[in-house]
């Protein structure tokens, strides 16, 4: 029987299969490449420059997708509905983050498969994250 080397697809996770850390590095700084000049985003983040919360969504991400544990070493438990409940997501911000981060996967140029599946969890997430009705 020929054994596998260690590392293959089959024992690599998504975080590694899509290149690491750097890919998702990428993936978020052209996300807030968007989010910077966005009216309706922008506002949600307080802090005049983004770099923390880009840290924070790519390590997040990272995490997420089988990466290092640095996200919750540093700040526990995502709570992710908690910790966006101070700002109004509505359907307009729920589809103005999706648009960014559109842009920002197609621009990966992931496979395919790999496309599909992070698109799924990124509107699924965007989705349980609307916490208002309104349209302002």
């Amino acid at each position: 029987m020929k054994r596998i080397p260690r590392g293959t697809l089959q024992e690599q996770t998504f975080y590694e299969q899509i290149g690491g850390e750097p890919a998702f590095r990428r993936l978020v700084h052209r996300f807030y490449e968007g989010v910077a000049e966005d009216p309706l985003l922008r506002p949600m983040y307080p802090e005049e420059d983004l770099g923390p919360a880009e840290d924070r969504l790519a390590l997040f991400l990272m995490q997420y997708w089988g990466g290092p544990t640095t996200y919750s070493d540093n700040r526990g438990h995502p709570r992710l509905r908690m910790r966006h409940a101070p700002f109004t997501v509505n359907r307009a911000a729920h589809d103005a983050w999706l648009r960014h981060m559109r842009t920002a996967l197609e621009d990966l140029e992931l496979s395919p498969e790999h496309e599909e599946q992070f698109w799924h969890y990124l509107t699924y997430a965007a989705a349980t994250l609307i916490n208002t009705d309104d349209e302002a």
